[in-house]
């Protein structure tokens, strides 16, 4: 058969090497030779690691041909965003700060993904410490670019994972999302990027961001991202935030529909602004999840204001105390814009300016679980633009906006927790993809499979390629 594996699902590709149609060995040299071929192209990799790929492939092919129970991954190439530990490989931030920073061991999602029998290909670049929304730029690794059109961004921060995988290097990738950071690249490349309720996918070590940061899955089909996201859930004591409860069966969930599910229809959430042509892709979306059976409400006002700077208090104040003696002492090596956004927050805010967000953002988790008592998924745009140009921080059209700022709909469920998901909901004139977001109540994962699902069958996008 063919050895062009690169726009298979993870499930196709599992399925093949289950019935030893192709070799674990095969699709994994397969999609290093397309990361070698498409990398001076869109510059998505940060460390490239054939050896650990290629000795799991192995280890994969013998368990196959020895006839022993397969991982859910087995066989599978993927990568892990660089700000992920992978043990004896580099973990930079996307900073020259860390440029020579190597992990003593696996993240809990790592460890989980290598038990599944996954081969990991590389680790992909992000913007520095993950504190952009745009550019796609480190000054570690310079510009990471859109396959849908090279001058554009694919977003940040999980800028190299969403490239690689909208290319057809894996068909899905490990992401992390403190502001938006998977839904964000996703919508921008055409793809699923969805972070599970804050904790189901557990985080160690201690992240610069604990209270608002997830590891988070970027794919090319929703079923695809369940199991990813099925796979590194559970319960960890390293990990205080972690949920201890079962892991839903969200691949299950996928094809369940939404028949008489309540939707929540926000084109704003009351303060945002959105381009007439992502606004009608979004409304054209919704109409399917009417068309499937949900009750559909336009509500104008989720949020009586913008919660920008409950956000940008806790995770800037975050990154700069990990960062405070750079700041000090080698100021020339950080991104600038990341620079002045971290000094900001760690030295021109009080201690008392700060605790009154901490406590503001209480009644925020509070003001939204209400507004899940009377919806069962609330939906918007992922974003107010469908492009912006690669190593651009915010989009032209919103010059009064700042970093994260600009990306109005996806920070505040980092504040909250809740599950949210960027779906893919077509594309504008110019050939760029737009993405849907979507939102669900405290722990309701599955509720967010079945509406992707949804999503996904109504208008499917998986035929569609880049490159």
């Amino acid at each position: 058969m063919s050895n062009d594996f690169s726009y298979l699902t993870a499930f196709e590709l599992r399925q093949l090497i289950s019935t030893r149609q192709v070799s674990p060995v095969e699709v994994t040299e397969a999609a290093l030779t397309r990361m070698d071929d498409l990398e001076p192209t869109l510059n998505a990799f940060v460390t490239a690691t054939p050896d650990v790929a290629l000795k799991a492939a192995r280890a994969a092919e013998a368990q196959v041909l020895a006839g022993g129970q397969l991982g859910k991954l087995h066989g599978i190439p993927l990568s892990v965003k660089d700000l992920i530990d992978v043990a004896g490989v580099r973990t930079t931030f996307g900073s020259k700060t860390r440029a020579d920073n190597v992990a003593r061991s696996d993240a809990p999602s790592v460890e989980r993904i290598k038990s599944a029998g996954s081969c990991i290909l590389g680790k992909t670049t992000t913007t520095e410490f993950g504190a952009k929304a745009g550019g796609g730029d480190s000054p570690l690794t310079g510009v990471t670019r859109n396959p849908w059109n090279t001058d554009k961004s694919p977003g940040g921060s999980s800028s190299g994972a969403a490239a690689s995988v909208a290319a057809g290097v894996t068909p899905f990738a490990l992401g992390t999302d403190g502001g938006g950071s998977v839904r964000i690249p996703a919508a921008l490349c055409g793809l699923v990027g969805v972070k599970a309720q804050y904790g189901r996918v557990p985080v160690f070590p201690t992240s610069a961001t604990p209270s608002l940061g997830h590891v988070g899955a970027i794919a090319r089909s929703v079923r695809d991202a369940a199991l990813l996201i099925e796979v590194m859930s559970g319960f960890d004591a390293r990990d205080p935030s972690s949920v201890a409860q079962d892991v839903p069966d969200l691949v299950g969930a996928c094809g369940r529909g939404t028949t008489n599910m309540r939707v929540a229809w926000s084109p704003t959430l009351g303060y945002a602004s959105v381009s007439g042509e992502v606004r009608e892709l979004c409304e054209s979306a919704v109409g399917r999840l009417e068309e499937a059976g949900c009750h559909v409400d336009l509500i104008d006002e989720v949020f009586p204001d913008d919660p920008i700077g409950l956000w940008e208090a806790e995770f800037y104040a975050g990154v700069g105390l990990k960062l405070r003696e750079e700041l000090d002492h080698s100021r020339h090596l950080l991104d600038p814009d990341v620079a002045e956004a971290i000094t900001q927050a760690l030295y021109r805010e009080t201690l008392a300016d700060y605790f009154a967000k901490f406590f503001q953002r209480f009644e925020l988790r509070e003001h939204v679980r209400q507004f899940f008592s009377r919806y069962d998924v609330l939906v918007t745009p992922t974003l107010p633009v469908a492009e912006l140009g690669a190593g651009i921080n915010v989009p032209p059209e919103l010059p009064d906006r700042g970093l994260v700022s600009w990306a109005y709909y996806t920070y505040p469920f980092n504040l909250t927790g809740n599950p949210a998901a960027s779906i893919p909901c077509g594309f504008t004139t110019s050939g760029m993809p737009v993405g849907l977001q979507v939102v669900t109540g405290t722990n309701r994962d599955a509720d967010l499979f079945r509406i992707a699902g949804t999503l996904e069958e109504a208008s499917p996008w998986g035929h569609l390629r880049p490159l």
